[in-house]
């Protein structure tokens, strides 16, 4: 009896030897793969392409398994929708993600302080800073709110020492635009929540966007808005190794960092393709290309150069149109002040159509982004120059058409007329001269001779209106007689 108990405990001691050996990651069944870091390198706005590359880096990075994703970052900001794009990747992801601005001297302004708040780690650099998140937009009555006054209590509240500092969540004060309240009300609700999910400081966050407040990273960490300061990628991955990640899908992950090996991502030619698009004035310029071209080739219709290089700038300035926040009726503007100015070149109307041209165009250029995010606001000189620009080229082809108008036509039929000839034949059925080479049937008012040299004066049909060239000695013979 206390053998068999002895061989089924030893049968359950090795039972539970066999169990833990062959399950290691029992209490790390979590834990992410120590063998790759997958890094992507954000510099500049934040527009399209940078969302585009985010979206396909991380699915690469799911493909591959990775065990972590770094976006380093340094941003002036960019695009609501783009940035609110990377942010639901983020939210969505199920590899941890850690945004890193760096290197020293960099930043994560507007747009990237959002994304800095929404990513499972937040580190940056040394010397590098965040914050500046208020929503900028077109018509922004002053460019902003006006400045508080220091003893204004409905922008004050006691703080926690009885002094008036704290101002994140005071009213604020009426601003004569509705739709620019919204949205910087919308903006910091995001960013707080953002913080909430996270726990970071969500007053931080709410004074980035009314106040356009900003850290620096040894600040951000003091306050609690980031989670490291690190020197570099590689003191970066050593700081946060070990350290659990609860993703937004409830699984919790315990990162293994310290030797893993990091894989960098850089944008392949359809991202540079996309940014380059995602120019608001190059778009800009391609659309006008692309109206000039087309009407050349419809004024001038077998010559097809401008024509296909037309078409395929407009079709180009459309797509990269619908890429940005664009006010289609900035559009519409700019295509009929192009279409004015055109109208001016060939229509006398004493200027009238090219200036209304060249308003239009400047208040359609005005009105054509619906963001002055850092990169995509389009400058009102360079909006002025290309009008002038346009109007002058529109001007130098009417008037060369005009010139070309007034000018003897050199071939076809008309260029028959005042041509001269000489008779070759005369007969009963008629009277032939040699003109341009070729033989015509010729009247005259008078009779003709053989070798008589005449001059076309009308044509009919295949016959020719000439009269007879009388010679400079004929007419003095003619006189003294």
């Amino acid at each position: 009896m206390h053998a068999a108990m002895r061989r089924l405990g030893t049968l359950l001691f090795l039972l539970f030897l066999l169990f833990g050996l062959g399950l290691p990651a029992g209490g790390r069944a979590a834990e992410a793969p120590a063998a790759r870091v997958v890094a992507l390198r954000l510099d500049g706005v934040i527009g399209p392409a940078t969302a585009d590359f985010v979206s396909r880096g991380l699915a690469r990075a799911r493909s591959e398994n990775a065990g972590l994703v770094v976006i380093e970052m340094d941003t002036p900001g960019g695009l609501d929708a783009s940035m609110r794009v990377i942010i639901r990747e983020i939210l969505a992801s199920p590899i941890p993600i850690a945004t890193y601005v760096s290197p020293g001297g960099a930043r994560a302004a507007s747009a990237g302080t959002y994304i800095l708040y929404a990513s499972h780690i937040a580190a940056m650099a040394p010397a590098t800073n965040l914050g500046a998140a208020t929503p900028v937009a077109i018509g922004a009555p002053g460019g902003g709110k006006p400045p508080a006054k220091d003893n204004d209590p409905a922008t004050t509240r006691p703080g926690k020492d009885g002094d008036s500092a704290d101002k994140a969540a005071a009213p604020k004060a009426p601003r004569g635009d509705a739709m620019m309240a919204k949205i910087e009300n919308d903006a910091a609700a995001y960013l707080r929540s953002l913080a909430q999910l996270r726990g970071r400081d969500a007053d931080f966050a709410e004074r980035a966007v009314r106040e356009a407040a900003s850290l620096s990273a040894d600040e951000a960490l003091k306050g609690g808005v980031i989670d490291v300061v690190a020197s570099d990628l590689k003191d970066l991955l050593a700081r946060i190794d070990g350290r659990t990640v609860k993703l937004d899908s409830g699984n919790v992950v315990q990162l293994a960092t310290a030797d893993a090996a990091v894989e960098r991502i850089a944008p392949d030619w359809r991202n540079r393709i996309l940014s380059i698009l995602s120019n608001p004035q190059l778009a800009l310029v391609l659309m006008m290309i692309g109206i000039y071209g087309l009407f050349f080739e419809f004024t001038s219709p077998g010559f097809g150069v401008p024509g296909v290089a037309g078409l395929i700038c407009l079709l180009v300035a459309l797509y990269a149109f619908q890429l940005l926040p664009i006010n289609w009726t900035g559009v519409a503007l700019i295509a009929i002040g192009a279409t004015l100015m055109l109208a001016e070149a060939f229509l006398p109307s004493f200027g009238a159509l090219g200036v209304g041209g060249i308003v239009a165009f400047v208040v359609g250029g005005l009105f054509l982004m619906d963001t002055e995010a850092p990169g995509f606001g389009i400058p009102l000189p360079f909006i002025i120059g290309l009008a002038l620009v346009s109007a002058a080229l529109i001007l130098a082809v009417g008037s060369l058409a005009a010139r070309t108008r007034k000018q003897t036509v050199v071939s076809g039929r008309e260029a028959l007329v005042n041509s001269v000839g000489t008779v070759t034949v005369v007969s009963g059925d008629g009277s032939w001269a040699q003109v341009q080479g070729e033989s015509w049937r010729v009247t005259a008012p008078g009779p003709l001779a053989p070798g008589d040299r005449v001059r076309v004066v009308g044509i009919s049909g295949l016959t020719l209106h000439v009269e007879r060239i009388v010679p400079p000695h004929s007419a003095i013979e003619r006189s003294s007689s």
